[in-house]
């Protein structure tokens, strides 16, 4: 039957065949639900295709011919995935309400052929037809088949069109159809809201079940990232009450080392909320360094097995948006009982190191102590201290020590890459006061060159005592890749062996050779697609990106679930078990669990899928701010640099601002433009022009919407012919509507490393960032 034709006037709605269902003595058939009603000729045919969209939905179970009211869970149903616990998904009825028994049933999804290593096939708002069965006092489900799902559309904003109908404008750049909304809920034009399908049928539309309010309003942008990836921001009140009962635990001086006397020093971001660890160092007299990185001790307050543990496996990781943070913990504990503040007695672990004059790190050992941070220091007051030669003894010790350990880095010579950081900045309104690149300074490089020594420390003390680890992994780039970069480096005459082996030098003396800074953005863009991405998981494969044998995440527990494992892993190793709390709602051990233990492989896979949620949703929000910020500035030209070619347009980004934005391939001049897969290269079929990855072009905005933060750039002067392009792509010739660079102008704004110890250690993604 039609949506879009009206329906028989004698057929009956949902609610009055299932009144008539639960009202019969017997299962009711088509046949008894059409007598009963009066039927006839069109009619029967329409009420089969109604059972048959009931029954799909789940409020019926259809058996051909009988049909009975759901008391409980069909046999066959419609699941939408509503939470992901440890790696697998949980699911409710697509279609619920309170009479349907009360509060949804929740149903462990049992994937097939989810073999060690593979990924979630499931996520959070994923839609699929399952068979269920009951499990002792619970469900279980075994998914048939996924379906489509349009979960991407579901969050958008409200349109009405002249004839009063509402529609659903997406938020997402990559969907370009709105939806119809067949129940606003009271939702008016112009405002966000969530939404959920109306029925089976696409054409069913979608209903409105949550009204949020201004989509351009302050804190709007993060709101819609949260919503569109899933991410838990609320914490449940059991999880709130246990968060606080561990906050009380008593830091006594039995079994910790008491660190209060040394002048360790906090170095954060200016507008850091919670500070999770802290560095000293001293010259030992003998050219080199005895250190100490002190991490808060998270796994005291956070046991195995409670609400808080499972809450923060769930979230995997803190989320940090320009104008909030959703913590992976409570904030009684995140920026509070746990945070290394000034001045105050703290839980911590604490990893002491004896360095070389070359900055090896020659022995380690790990302790739970008792410390009091002599200063949180911002990273910008750091480095000016430094530079004006006003720093105390402890900090100047600290710069000493890195040089050192630079001395190590350098010989590793891990992955060089210049990736820079988009940094907004609020005013107190919540109002963009400014979006910038954010400045590296040495003052990131020295903290993160100690988190990367305690962290290389942290593995290699596991591995001493054949205890579990998680580890920090990134493979080196796949044969595939390797050849796609051969391929695409061909294109400018430069040759790459594959049978050579493969190392982040190699790639380093590659781009040292390239003179020419227009073509050396275009081979490290390429030298980056080549990188795989880094991951958690029990079996060590090194760190390819950092040049190093063994490596795990140690220094951020307060925000990472994966530093918090390898914590419970040095406790049980190494003896540091505390005394059991006295509070008995909270477990006695913080070590870790045999069930942990057993299950680290998966455990470890549901953080790494965490991990990428969180970067997904970091950067659509800073996609979203900047195309707001520009909004105001269309009809504006910009230098840009083509960061992606397709044969639709070109991507490019603004330079020293960033946010991508498409030149539709339409707008490049009247000529035919042909697509070369292996250079990446859009090519004039009569002039020659190229247009290539890392070009420099002034192209005007023509449009910015900050709902789905994509952008829209064209030629300067659209109406003229497509440039002449040199062949290596740096910069376009003199002719036609993209002019050359001027005498003197500047080549290209000095890239920044991404800023601090939560950056890219070698600039690869592999730690997240903080504020």
């Amino acid at each position: 039957m039609s949506r879009h034709n009206p329906p028989p006037p004698g057929l009956p709605n949902r609610e009055q065949i299932l009144d008539f269902i639960a009202k019969s003595a017997e299962p009711a058939g088509k046949r008894e639900i059409a007598r009963a009603f009066g039927l006839q000729g069109a009619e029967k045919i329409a009420l089969k295709a109604r059972l048959r969209d009931m029954a799909d939905e789940g409020l019926i179970d259809g058996e051909k011919r009988a049909f009975h009211r759901m008391g409980g869970v069909p046999r066959v149903t419609v699941l939408r995935v509503v939470d992901i616990e440890d790696g697998e998904a949980i699911a409710v009825p697509d279609n619920w309400s309170p009479d349907d028994g009360g509060v949804p049933p929740r149903l462990r999804l049992i994937e097939r052929n989810k073999g060690r290593g593979a990924q979630a096939a499931l996520r959070k708002g994923d839609r699929v037809l399952a068979r269920t069965e009951e499990a002792g006092n619970g469900w279980i489900a075994h998914p048939m088949k996924k379906l489509p799902t349009r979960t991407d559309q579901l969050l958008g904003v409200v349109e009405i069109d002249a004839t009063g109908k509402g529609w659903l404008a997406p938020v997402d750049k990559r969907v370009r159809n709105s939806e119809p909304i067949s129940d606003l809920a009271g939702a008016t034009a112009g405002q966000l809201v969530f939404a959920e399908p109306a029925g089976r049928s696409a054409r069913a539309g979608v209903k409105v079940t949550e009204v949020l309010g201004d989509p351009l309003a302050p804190r709007a942008f993060s709101l819609i990232a949260i919503h569109k990836h899933g991410i838990p921001f609320e914490f449940a009140d059991t999880t709130v009450a246990e968060a606080q009962v561990s906050a009380k635990l008593p830091l006594t001086p039995e079994r910790r080392e008491d660190l209060t006397a040394l002048p360790i020093v906090a170095i954060d971001p200016a507008d850091a909320r919670d500070h999770d660890d802290a560095i000293w160092a001293e010259p030992d007299g003998a050219g080199g360094f005895r250190a100490v990185v002190a991490i808060a001790d998270v796994s005291f307050y956070v046991r195995p097995g409670g609400a808080l543990d499972r809450e923060a496996r769930k979230r995997g990781n803190s989320v940090y948006f320009p104008d909030r943070v959703v913590p992976m913990l409570p904030e009684v504990l995140s920026a509070d009982v746990c945070s290394l503040k000034a001045g105050a007695p703290r839980a911590a672990m604490a990893c002491h190191m004896a360095i070389d004059a070359q900055g090896r790190v020659t022995s380690w050992r790990f302790t739970r102590a008792i410390v009091r941070i002599a200063e949180v220091i911002a990273y910008e007051e750091a480095q000016r201290r430094i530079d004006a030669g006003e720093a105390a003894e402890s900090l100047s010790n600290l710069w000493a020590c890195w040089r050192a350990l630079e001395k190590a880095r350098d010989a590793r010579d891990p992955l060089a890459l210049e990736l820079p950081e988009r940094r907004v900045v609020l005013d107190a309104a919540g109002r963009i006061a400014e979006i910038a690149l954010r400045e590296r300074l040495d003052a990131h490089r020295v903290v993160e060159d100690f988190m990367i020594a305690a962290n290389v420390a942290a593995a290699k003390a596991l591995e001493a005592k054949v205890a579990p680890v998680v580890y920090r992994v990134h493979e080196p780039p796949s044969r595939e890749k390797l050849v796609a970069l051969k391929d695409y480096l061909a294109t400018f005459d430069r040759s790459f062996a594959l049978g050579q082996v493969i190392t982040p030098s190699l790639f380093n003396r590659m781009l040292k050779d390239v003179t020419d800074e227009s073509e050396k953005a275009l081979v490290m863009e390429a030298v980056l697609r080549s990188q795989t991405q880094a991951y958690y998981g029990p079996r060590n494969a090194g760190h390819f990106g950092l040049s190093l044998g063994s490596y795990a995440h140690f220094t951020s527990p307060i925000r990472r679930y994966s530093d918090l494992l390898v914590h419970r892993a040095l406790v049980d190793a190494y003896d540091l078990e505390q005394p059991r709390p006295s509070a008995q709602t909270i477990p006695a051990a913080s070590g870790l669990s045999e069930a942990d233990r057993a299950d680290l492989a998966r455990i470890s896979e549901a953080i790494s899928a965490t991990e990428r949620r969180a970067m997904e949703a970091e950067r659509d929000t800073i996609d979203r701010y900047v195309a707001a910020w520009l909004s105001v500035r269309v009809g504006e030209v910009f230098d840009t640099r083509v960061t992606g070619v397709q044969k639709f347009g070109l991507f490019a980004t603004i330079i020293g601002l960033g946010g991508d934005g498409l030149v539709p391939v339409s707008t490049l001049g009247a000529e035919r433009f042909g697509y070369d897969e292996k250079a990446q290269a859009l090519v004039g079929e009569q002039s020659g022009d190229r247009f290539v990855r890392g070009m420099i072009l002034k192209l005007r905005l023509a449009e910015a919407n900050p709902l789905t933060g994509a952008m829209k750039f064209e030629p300067v002067d659209a109406a003229d012919g497509a440039s002449r392009i040199d062949r290596r792509g740096g910069r376009p010739a003199v002719r036609g509507k993209f002019p050359p660079r001027k005498p003197g102008e500047d080549k290209r704004p000095a890239g920044t490393h991404p800023a601090g110890k939560r950056g890219r250690p070698g600039n690869i993604r592999h730690q997240g960032k903080k504020r």
